[in-house]
């Protein structure tokens, strides 16, 4: 079955709710954990669950998740029918860019006819989570279904953002309704409801079927939960499945974040310091891939004051060094260098960031090659971070890529 499907990534989304991290990059190229991307999540699950036939629809500031692909994940043989693609929009429909996630597919319908394959995958490129889709197309076969839908029990306030779904006891989706404004509980658990992880697994000849008839529909905003799942609902074989089932290697954990603002994005991150992770990136069968660099090892040594480097709790990447500051709780990435006395706590720090001696940074992200100047604070004053930087709901101050002091 792995053999006969093909993946499809959806990557274009513009972030916006995210930004500056995506003012000058695509969403799913957002670094994330010091040393990946958050595509890296989904085309790893690719790779170990064996799917080899991958196309990445690629739309807003895509240079930087091409890059990344060619860089980092050139390593399926096309000899034998592997790829990882990237697809820009081709306008091959008409004269507009993807207008919703069924119409980028659609925009790209002769890729999945020519394929041969009879059944496609449809994930997205900007969540993170760790999943073996083998064990999904496996449930999508056994049941006979036409469409598989995964899906994951939340409470009932976090559902309004979501997809929500009723299904029977055989599992078969009985509803299905985009963003309700009262979503409904689950039959044996009054606070908690099913939801859409806006993963699809298709059989091809239904969704080319569909893919055709939504495109003539000008009332529709070709988007496959708001137009396309409800209106297979009841009509053909649609079944949920459930994401942390005893089933496939990696699910257990039934971890799972949609990095969309910048609050969530700092929380995932900060995931990965506590004590017992809930999400595992350890599992020597299950590694992420990314491109790693070719960087000299991690440092920590004394300044020149003579005050040696401190590093509590923290992920530090390739050719970062620590002279004489001090790093607590938080993530910083290939090339950063923090110098005597300055304190980095409960931060995010991108390739290539430099914090000056004496500076003070808390609850930050900083972007790509940012120089901190000496002394300077950052977390600190929320009035003063907000005249010059983004500031989030909770208070995390984002310092935009480049950015000159």
């Amino acid at each position: 079955m792995l053999d006969k499907t093909l993946s499809i990534i959806l990557a274009g989304g513009a972030g916006s709710r995210l930004y500056p991290l995506t003012a000058e990059r695509a969403k799913p190229s957002v670094p994330f954990g010091g040393k990946y991307r958050i595509i890296d999540f989904t085309l790893s699950n690719c790779l170990h669950s064996g799917l080899r036939r991958i196309l990445v629809l690629t739309q807003y500031k895509s240079h930087s998740l091409q890059k990344h692909l060619r860089d980092g994940w050139s390593i399926f043989n096309p000899e034998v029918s592997e790829y990882i693609t990237p697809v820009p929009p081709q306008m091959r429909t008409g004269n507009s860019w993807y207008a919703g996630t069924a119409d980028a597919i659609m925009q790209n319908l002769y890729l999945l006819e020519r394929s041969r394959a009879a059944y496609v995958a449809v994930l997205s490129g900007d969540h993170i989570y760790r999943m073996d889709y083998a064990a999904l197309l496996h449930f999508h076969q056994e049941q006979g279904a036409e469409l598989t839908i995964a899906c994951m029990q939340v409470p009932l306030e976090e559902a309004r953002g979501f997809g929500v779904m009723s299904i029977d006891s055989s599992q078969r989706v009985v509803g299905f309704r985009e963003k309700p404004s009262c979503p409904q509980a689950l039959p044996d658990d009054s606070q908690h409801t099913l939801v859409s992880m806006g993963i699809y697994v298709f059989d091809m000849d239904l969704l080319c079927r569909e893919l055709k008839f939504d495109h003539e529909l000008a009332e529709s905003s070709h988007d496959f939960g708001k137009d396309i799942i409800p209106r297979l609902i009841g009509r053909q074989r649609v079944f949920a499945y459930r994401f942390g089932g005893e089933k496939g290697r990696v699910t257990p954990d039934r971890y799972w974040r949609d990095v969309g603002t910048v609050d969530s994005y700092y929380m995932a991150n900060m995931d990965l310091l506590l004590p017992v992770p809930p999400i595992n990136l350890y599992q020597s069968d299950w590694p992420i891939r990314t491109y790693p660099g070719q960087y000299p090892p991690a440092r920590m040594a004394p300044g020149l004051s003579g005050r040696p480097g401190q590093f509590d709790n923290s992920l530090i990447c390739g050719g970062a060094v620590i002279m004489g500051g001090t790093v607590r709780h938080s993530i910083l990435s290939a090339q950063v260098r923090v110098d005597d006395d300055a304190l980095v706590e409960d931060s995010i720090l991108f390739k290539g960031v430099q914090v000056g001696a004496g500076a003070m940074l808390k609850r930050c992200i900083i972007d790509k090659y940012v120089s901190v100047p000496p002394g300077e604070k950052i977390g600190i004053d929320p009035v003063a971070d907000a005249a010059r930087f983004t500031v989030s709901e909770s208070g995390v101050t984002v310092v935009p890529k480049g950015y000159r002091f």
